[in-house]
């Protein structure tokens, strides 16, 4: 702990003194053009974005992130008080970067009912404000059961709001449904949905999905769920998996995909970039470690320079770790996620974070970066500051 905390004190000097200082003649990558033009809101460009994520200059790029960031949210780091479900690990998709799923016959497979997802929520406390709610493709459950599972929640936890359901979740339940996108989206609004979460988005690359998630939407059908959703009133997040089979072409590309619809609908709220876990996955023979601090670090300042439409930029403190996820704070994000009350999916490939931290506890991380806790809804208002 003294280690990460020490760690974290340099880089954070390092950081807000760059972002303040005059641009240095020291420049061995030639980013510093790129981050002035960055800074002056000029946008950047595809061969911009790869000489960003090719440079090693993460101090520089800190520094850049760290004040585009400040000018939208200065000191405050948002987080919120949510609790996971996962309905079930059964899925049809089987996807090889997935630790998670398995078949019916497994000892693993679970599948909740409507009791045992209350009594999952209620023993999170009283003082949770979102459901954040993602499965598998349950290859024999209809829509109804979803459908169904949103009334219930809704109805049991009327101030509760429920984020759920990944774009390919929302795609599968068209299929299985013989419905329009619009008309599932529709339906869950109605039941009460208040928001989606980002997942399933991995790459939107189709050459990489067909080896890592063959079975799932395409790239066009998760942009196609999300600007739908976005469409009919709902607000979403966006995410990216890196550090599996993907290159930093595939990684622009990526963001500039996001960028091009948040030009088009101002639907998604935050962006959250997610390092590969690959243990207990068909990738971990392939690939022997998941990414590290700098590959984390390096890829939330790119994206916060590249996602110049993007209010938030989140470091999700699961995936990444405490450590990283505090020096992110002075990297580009200003998001930690929540208390998230027992996460499954990542700890399934490896992760050996906590399932879930209390509000306090976020709160004190926060404050040890320099900034100042402010804890949100899901719809990133305010509820209280600490």
């Amino acid at each position: 702990m003294y280690d990460s905390i020490v760690m974290f004190q340099h880089f954070s000097r390092m950081i807000r003194c760059a972002a303040m200082a005059v641009p240095s003649v020291r420049d061995p990558d030639g980013i510093a053009p790129l981050l002035a033009k960055s800074l002056t809101g000029e946008r950047l460009s595809r061969d911009d974005g790869l000489r960003l994520l090719a440079s090693n200059d993460i101090v520089a790029l800190g520094a850049a992130a760290h004040t585009l960031k400040q000018r939208r949210s200065a000191d405050r780091i948002f987080f919120n008080s949510n609790c996971h479900l996962n309905l079930t690990n059964i899925c049809m998709a089987r996807c090889g970067l997935c630790a998670f799923s398995c078949d019916a016959h497994d000892a693993r497979a679970y599948c909740m009912d409507q009791k045992a997802a209350i009594e999952h929520v209620r023993a999170a406390g009283s003082g949770i404000t979102e459901i954040h709610m993602v499965s598998g493709l349950h290859p024999e459950k209809p829509f109804s059961y979803y459908c169904d599972m949103v009334v219930c929640l809704h109805r049991e936890f009327p101030h509760v709001h429920i984020k759920a359901f990944t774009a390919a979740e929302i795609h599968y339940f068209s299929q299985i449904a013989g419905i329009s996108l619009n008309q599932v989206l529709g339906s869950l609004k109605d039941a009460g949905l208040g928001s989606l979460p980002g997942g399933g988005a991995e790459i939107l690359n189709d050459r990489i999905r067909t080896v890592i998630c063959p079975h799932k939407a395409s790239s066009a059908e998760w942009l196609a769920v999300m600007r739908a959703a976005h469409e009919l009133g709902l607000k979403s997040n966006a995410t990216l998996l890196f550090g599996h089979i993907e290159t930093a072409e595939d990684v622009i590309d990526h963001l500039l995909g996001l960028r091009s619809l948040q030009d088009e609908t101002g639907g998604f709220q935050a962006f959250i970039p997610l390092p590969f876990h690959p243990e207990n996955t068909m990738f971990a023979d392939r690939i022997c470690s998941r990414p590290g601090a700098v590959e984390i670090l390096r890829m939330i300042s790119v994206s916060r320079l590249m996602l110049d439409n993007f209010e938030h930029v989140k470091a999700y403190w699961i995936m990444t770790g405490l450590p990283t996820a505090q020096l992110a704070l002075v990297f580009g994000a200003d998001d930690i996620d929540g208390t998230v009350r027992e996460e499954k999916i990542t700890h399934a490939a490896g992760a050996e974070t906590a399932t879930g931290l209390d509000r306090d506890a976020l709160a004190a991380l926060i404050r040890r970066s320099g900034s100042s806790p402010v804890e949100r809804d899901s719809l990133y208002r305010e509820v209280r500051q600490y």
